[in-house]
């Protein structure tokens, strides 16, 4: 192994303290079962990529303590009345929120501290380019489902749109691109940036995914690019359940790549949910650790090439807690640019379906082709 490069992690213990009842779903807990299905969303989710990098990466690894965020950063999103009411349900032993997500009373605290990680590593790649430093939150929970008054998808701050909007009022950046390869859509990130043209929204997800549209108004479609001043700069990109590794190497190669170097942005920030991989309990694409290392070597690209190597990654979403792991190795490594001997997925095995990402990517160049210098014929009639 060889690289420059120091991994910077942020990390709080507070992160293992957020517990969500068990049972993904109001029927897990009916009393039909003798056992509750354990929440997706658990500690050892984090426990494991700590532990991997640890393993795997010491050489370059330094390991940062976290603030949390000020009510001040996180109100540059949300609203004074869910801030206080997240904390006052928290405070009262917390429970289950939604059929989905839920807290308890140690998750208002993880959750400050998430966003707080988030603001740092941000922060610190406007310091840097990622010859010398990649900074990287190893977060929990995740926040790109959170709306501005609204929690969603197990997400109750949105840590990337914080750190974004942190930069913009410090004036530390003025254009800012978030790329969010969550096999889910970011819809709370959407919703934050919906009317600007300041930051770059580009959201890689599975199309497969029906949503309550009472909870989620966003649907995650090319329709939905913006309003106003912000028309073109929210950018969805659905794929179709198999997209694996070459999937994504042509979605990137044909619209990630040229809408990002067009927006030409002072930092690139990465929304990291590696649950588009081949083993997710929650995702339906099957992109290997090999996968998610090119993707990883193709941000750190897109920053040296159009961010002046400004670069900060944040986690999201994974669920299976092995696959994810390795697959956070990959990303990693691909970022840092290094080889570890972990070379193979040891759990790679569906084969993908390399003709549905290509005919999907055409069909959302096109509606996209309205907006940026891409080499698809834009579409005249909307369905």
């Amino acid at each position: 192994m060889s690289s420059q490069s120091t991994l910077s992690v942020y990390w709080d213990d507070s992160f293992l303290e957020h517990n969500p009842p068990a049972g993904e779903f109001e029927l897990a807990s009916s009393g039909r079962l003798a056992v509750d299905e354990p929440h997706p969303d658990r500690p050892e989710r984090v426990q494991n990529i700590k532990h991997i990098l640890d393993h795997e990466l010491s050489e370059f690894l330094e390991w940062q303590s976290v603030e949390p965020a000020t009510i001040e950063q996180l109100s540059r999103v949300h609203t004074a009345s869910h801030i206080s009411e997240f904390e006052e349900f928290c405070k009262n032993g917390g429970g289950r929120i939604t059929a989905e997500t839920g807290a308890n009373e140690a998750s208002y605290t993880a959750a400050r501290h998430a966003a707080g990680a988030s603001i740092q590593a941000a922060t610190d790649a406007m310091r840097t380019d990622v010859s010398e430093r990649v900074p990287y939150a190893l977060v929990r929970p995740s926040g790109h489902h959170a709306q501005p008054d609204q929690i969603d998808g197990f997400c109750f701050f949105n840590n990337v749109a914080i750190a974004a909007e942190h930069l913009r009022a410090t004036d530390q950046a003025e254009r800012i691109a978030i790329i969010d390869w969550d096999v889910h859509h970011g819809n709370g990130i959407q919703e934050t940036f919906y009317d600007r043209d300041d930051v770059l929204y580009v959201s890689i997800h599975n199309d497969h995914w029906s949503w309550d549209p009472d909870a989620h108004p966003q649907t995650g479609n090319t329709r939905e690019n913006g309003t106003g001043d912000g028309v073109g700069y929210n950018v969805n990109i659905p794929l179709p359940p198999g997209a694996g590794d070459k999937g994504y190497e042509y979605v990137f190669n044909s619209l990630v790549s040229p809408i990002v170097e067009s927006f030409d942005p002072d930092v690139l920030l990465v929304s990291a949910g590696q649950d588009a991989g081949t083993m997710d309990p929650l995702g339906r694409n099957v992109v290997t650790k090999s996968g998610f290392e090119a993707m990883g070597q193709r941000v750190r690209k897109l920053a040296t090439e159009c961010a002046d190597g400004h670069l900060a990654l944040i986690q999201e979403g994974g669920y299976h807690l092995s696959h994810l792991g390795y697959a956070t190795l990959g990303v990693l490594e691909g970022v840092l640019d290094v080889r570890t001997d972990v070379r193979e997925d040891p759990f790679a095995w569906l084969d993908e379906d390399l003709d549905s990402v290509v005919s999907a990517t055409h069909s959302v160049g096109a509606d996209h082709a309205h907006h940026w210098p891409l080499s698809f014929t834009p579409s005249t009639e909307r369905q």
